[in-house]
């Protein structure tokens, strides 16, 4: 005998009468009917039904649009109707066409005809020369031909939405979550009361959440754009294996005297935030100390050289690029230098003089120090507590005592950071 649907949820529901358990009533269908017995999602599902009191087996009537709804006719005359009154509702529109609903036709008519041209009004408002950009997703009626030819209409710029980004909305991510959380609970006699509620919650949102509201959207943006930068930049070196022995890799770090300069790191248990073997007190004057710069690469190194002052563009081109950077890459061969994102760094006087004389620059992804293996070089160097000269001698002592198997090791260990970083989806890793 071949059971319906509702064949199985009375079988259900007598097994839950019975108290039996999902697992229960699971393996007693299994017993009888075997493949032809329900998924264990569909008894769950009814379980939770039965709990809430239902008593009805059937399914529930679903209020839809025929596919006879949907044609060229019924589409013109909507968009007609809408252009006519921009204030026609839903019920107005399924009362002339006598369908249940017409959303699937009308949506992006409505989009362009009576959403858009209110918040491009509005904002017009506040100023009349203003550039408006819009954000918004990937929905169909976002991206329908009719919305894009509006916008270029009414010369509003689109910013682009990456697929599958919730976290990059602000709406999605901060606002209206905030909104539902707020509503959460309460119950609405009508689609009406329900969208007066959600406009008084919108309104009442003070401003200091809007400014967090695109805080946040600023910092997911900035914060995700990094993360797919290191994604990007591994994948494409991570069959790379000789080829980081021609890298020279580079970085300054600021050494202090007999002062801390803010390098430790301690990992917290949860109630030890005032614990005072974490404190460590802090200089709040001006710190002596020198700044130093250094190279490495397989089989060799730079000197180290000490940078008078603050470093800025020009220092950087005429007390270490030009002096000391390019005698050091004439001795390698086939060099390609790497430096990070500092502002002297990528200056545009500072790339001019790269292209001039000719120095192969290799890219670097934004937040990643644990991709720099002088990062850890330099972080193992002395800092004796004595005067500023026996810190700069010491400095180069111990710089000149590295061991270059251990700079070499480190080059070495750059496939498996790459690697790593690929397999953690962009996040830090434990390097």
């Amino acid at each position: 005998m071949e059971l319906n649907r509702e064949d199985f949820r009375a079988i259900i529901c007598y097994n839950f009468q019975r108290q039996l358990s999902q697992q229960e009533c699971l393996a007693e269908l299994l017993s009888v009917f075997g493949n032809e017995a329900p998924h264990q999602s569909t008894i769950s599902r009814w379980y939770g039904e039965f709990k809430r009191g239902r008593v009805s087996l059937s399914d529930e009537s679903r209020v839809g649009a025929p596919k006879t709804a949907v044609t060229q006719e019924n589409v013109d005359a909507v968009r007609k109707l809408i252009i006519e009154d921009r204030h026609v509702t839903y019920r107005k529109i399924e009362a002339s066409f006598m369908v249940a609903t017409l959303q699937r036709t009308v949506t992006a008519d409505w989009y362009t005809t009576i959403c858009l041209p209110k918040v491009i009004t509005e904002l017009r408002k506040i100023d009349p020369k203003r550039r408006i950009i819009l954000h918004q997703d990937n929905a169909s009626s976002h991206t329908a031909q009719i919305t894009r030819q509006y916008l270029m209409k009414e010369n509003v710029e689109l910013l682009d939405h990456p697929p599958y980004s919730p976290d990059l909305s602000p709406n999605d991510s901060f606002n209206f979550p905030k909104i539902k959380n707020r509503l959460r609970g309460k119950r609405f006699q009508s689609s009406e009361e329900a969208v007066d509620a959600f406009k008084n919650a919108v309104l009442d949102q003070p401003a200091n959440e809007w400014n967090k509201c695109f805080e946040n959207f600023l910092d997911n943006t900035f914060s995700n754009l990094n993360i797919k930068k290191r994604i990007l930049w591994c994948r494409q070196r991570s069959l790379w294996d000789q080829e980081w022995n021609s890298i020279v890799f580079s970085d300054e770090s600021r050494f202090c005297l007999g002062m801390h300069d803010g390098r430790a790191r301690v990992r917290r248990r949860r109630g030890e935030r005032r614990n005072p073997q974490f404190f460590i007190e802090r200089h709040v004057h001006h710190t002596v100390g020198v700044m130093v710069w250094g190279a490495i690469a397989y089989g060799s190194r730079s000197p180290l050289i000490f940078i008078r002052d603050n470093m800025n563009a020009q220092r950087y081109i005429h007390e270490v690029l030009e002096p000391h950077l390019l005698p050091y890459l004439d001795t390698l061969a086939h060099p390609t230098f790497q430096q990070d994102n500092a502002r002297p760094h990528v200056a545009r006087v500072t790339i001019d003089f790269f292209q001039h004389n000719d120095v192969t620059l290799l890219l670097w992804p934004p937040r990643s120090p644990d991709l720099s293996l002088i990062e850890h070089v330099l972080l193992n160097l002395q800092r004796p507590p004595q005067t500023l000269e026996a810190l700069r001698e010491e400095l180069v002592v111990a710089w000149n005592e590295i061991p270059q198997e251990d700079i070499d090791h480190l080059i070495r260990s750059m496939p498996r950071r790459v690697g790593e970083c690929v397999a953690h989806q962009g996040a830090s890793t434990h390097y």
